[in-house]
């Protein structure tokens, strides 16, 4: 495409999947009529499935598998002494590996577990994770040795990359690493304040520590920093990408997570934007899970409309399809069947008997008014006694034709004062009794111990708005330790599990309805206003695991046993699956699948080989980390321009240019000498 490209080399320390690498190989600046770019000479990783993965993403085959822990660091993360045919890299292995040249631009991010502020302190502060976090220090160190050893020179520019927590938990190995790189002649800026959302404009918030080295003998002149973007919001990111679930479009790491029913539940009872202290703020009392129907169950469709789509499951009283249409042609006027579903009074003349007297196509019903309200006719009917009163005349009939129920008073609805208690700390404890349970008795504290302040996991739990930044990917990207989840707008109507929908108790049908949406499923209550003997299965409800009963001309619930006792819809709080529920601000509060968390971190939607997005030979957990682990693609992509502007300017010998761009690692300030008089 151009005539006149002049590459300059990069490497890549501890590349992972090729989050940084992926971002310099799209970096491009024009400059003096030249078109600047970078060449990727290698990504240097000791994990053999994330190099594959890096060369899947980048499209070249860049990564190369290298430990570069030194002896006593593989003996303390690992705990035992390396194999034999296990030696420490030397400086001549790195200069094979960066091609026999040095590099323009090093790029290092060393493991940041040791560093991060998910590792309690106890653990962070032992041999094993002071061992890793020494990689920092250690891998530089020889890239820096095999440079100067080989080549005689040393990169122009080195980054380094880390979490913000770096600055208190690794304050001594930054002193190294500044004193390291001033002896070799860098000017160095160290700053925690970096965003890389507002960097590469991003659809998430991500504050990373960065130090930017710059050779002064090679780059005389200013590297300006990136011009900051707008913040993008999560759902302008993950809105154009495939339904999720759909494993077709978006490959398989577009797959829901089966996630426990609870969690489904905490996760509908969180507004958009908190996290999980706001459970402690829910109405659980006055709210429940309802089974709301598909769209289409018994709709009868305008005849002047166009029709829904016809689905595999197209029937009268299916769930997701328009099987009835109001027919306009049948001209039901005061001049044809004028008897259909007629009621004869009594005290007038019947109209014509004719030879299909049936209640629905002839006037063969009357309002007969032979059937007196009387005190003789069956006065206890449904009748409840109250426990003051002289109890009526006990027959051989059953409930239904004799006043055989009671208002018993003996309940005592305040046993049990203490059930579900919660105890005050600074309080005297209730008395341990021998069934001391949460159901029985005051068995719960609100324990004040954990200190609920910014900082703490505040993401757990969290589910995101769909129009806000999404909060930074983290290598531990699950629903119970970041804001991994999303109110998301889309609905769909895919999940064979059901929908189901967070609602206000006085706002729903008393009834929770369950499993597919069939004639009067879930529909039922005991209606109390019956009166008379009805047939023997009115009502009935059938079990399961047994045969059906007949089915008749009129079997509904009113008429016989039209119910089963279902035991398939509602799920064990343990059970796993993937269920959708509308949380009460009408969206789907669900987790992010791991193809999203990727496109959050910019990474393209498809690989070169043109399929979707994915990484192969580790499980979906370990997929997440890697991502997480990542340099978002786009914000490696800007900063590669500014470092390319430098390296085309210093060639061109302009060390002086005005900038509306912030100063990023200016020359160091030499103090002249000066005689005061």
């Amino acid at each position: 495409m151009y005539q006149n490209v002049l590459y300059k080399t990069a490497a890549v320390l501890f590349g992972g999947i090729g989050g940084e690498s992926a971002g310099l190989i799209r970096s491009q600046v024009e400059y003096g009529g030249k078109v600047y770019r970078f060449k990727l000479l290698c990504s240097i990783d000791s994990d053999p499935v994330a190099c594959k993965n890096h060369d899947l993403i980048t499209g070249e085959k860049t990564a190369v598998v290298m430990d570069l822990f030194r002896r006593w660091q593989y003996v303390a993360w690992h705990g035992h002494e390396p194999p034999e045919d296990w030696g420490e890299v030397t400086p001549w292995e790195i200069w094979v590996a960066f091609r026999y040249q040095v590099p323009f631009f090093l790029f290092t991010s060393p493991p940041c577990k040791g560093l991060s502020g998910l590792l309690p302190n106890e653990k962070a502060e032992s041999d094993k994770y002071q061992a890793l976090n020494f990689l920092t220090v250690s891998g530089l160190e020889l890239a820096l040795q095999a440079c100067e050893e080989y080549g005689g020179s040393v990169p122009a520019i080195i980054q380094l990359e880390n979490v913000p927590r770096i600055n208190t938990r690794g304050k001594p190995l930054l002193k190294q690493i500044k004193k390291l790189l001033k002896k070799y002649g860098y000017a160095v800026s160290i700053r925690a304040d970096h965003n890389l959302g507002e960097i590469g404009g991003l659809g998430q918030n991500r504050v990373r520590f960065l130090i930017l080295a710059r050779h002064e003998a090679q780059i005389p002149n200013f590297v300006y920093y990136p011009e900051k973007k707008p913040l993008r919001t999560i759902g302008d990111i993950i809105g154009p990408l495939p339904t999720p679930g759909d494993t077709v479009a978006g490959g398989p790491l577009h797959r829901l997570p089966k996630l426990q029913w609870k969690t489904w539940m905490r996760l509908a009872l969180i507004p958009a934007g908190g996290d999980w202290r706001d459970l402690n703020k829910v109405d659980y009392e006055n709210l429940r899970v309802i089974h709301e129907p598909r769209r289409g169950a018994y709709e009868v469709a305008d005849w002047n409309e166009s029709s829904r789509a016809v689905t595999s499951t197209a029937g009268p009283g299916r769930s997701n399809g328009v099987t009835a249409v109001s027919d306009p042609r049948l001209q039901i006027g005061s001049d044809g069947k004028t008897n259909l579903l007629r009621v004869q009074p009594a005290d007038s003349p019947a109209v014509c008997v004719t030879g299909a007297t049936g209640p629905s196509q002839g006037a063969a019903c009357v309002s007969d008014p032979k059937l007196q309200e009387r005190t003789s006719r069956h006065p206890a009917a449904y009748r409840i006694v109250s426990a003051d009163e002289v109890a009526p005349c006990v027959t051989g009939t059953r409930l239904g034709s004799g006043a055989i129920a009671v208002a018993d008073p003996r309940v005592n609805t305040k046993l049990h004062p203490d059930s579900y208690g919660v105890q005050g700390w600074n309080e005297s404890a209730k008395t341990v009794r021998s069934a001391n349970r949460i159901m029985q008795a005051a068995g719960s504290i609100s324990d004040p111990r954990i200190a609920d302040r910014p900082g703490r996991y505040t993401d757990k739990f969290r589910v995101q708005a769909a129009d806000e930044p999404a909060a930074t990917v983290t290598g531990v990207t699950d629903v119970q330790s970041g804001g991994q989840l999303v109110a998301d707008p889309r609905l769909n109507q895919q999940y064979h599990n059901g929908t189901y929908r967070v609602s206000e108790w006085e706002a729903a049908s008393p009834t929770i309805t369950t499993g597919s949406v069939s004639a009067g499923s879930g529909k039922i209550i005991g209606d109390p206003r019956i009166t008379g003997a009805p047939r023997a299965d009115t009502m009935g409800v059938q079990d399961w695991e047994q045969p059906a009963k007949t089915v008749t001309g009129s079997l509904d619930v009113h008429a016989g046993p039209a119910a089963v006792a279902d035991p398939r819809p509602v799920p064990a709080d343990n059970e796993a699956g993937v269920w959708m529920i509308i949380a009460q601000d009408g969206t789907w509060h669900r987790p992010l699948t791991t193809y999203e968390l990727a496109m959050l971190q910019s990474f393209s939607t498809h690989l070169p080989d043109g399929r979707p997005f994915q990484l192969e030979g580790c499980s979906d957990a370990k997929a997440r980390e890697y991502i997480g682990n990542a340099v978002p693609c786009k914000a490696a992509e800007q900063m590669g321009n500014v470092i390319l502007m430098a390296a085309a300017q210093a060639e061109a010998g302009e060390f002086f240019t005005l900038s509306w761009d912030p100063v990023w690692v200016s020359p160091e300030e030499k103090q002249q000498p000066a005689l005061i008089h």
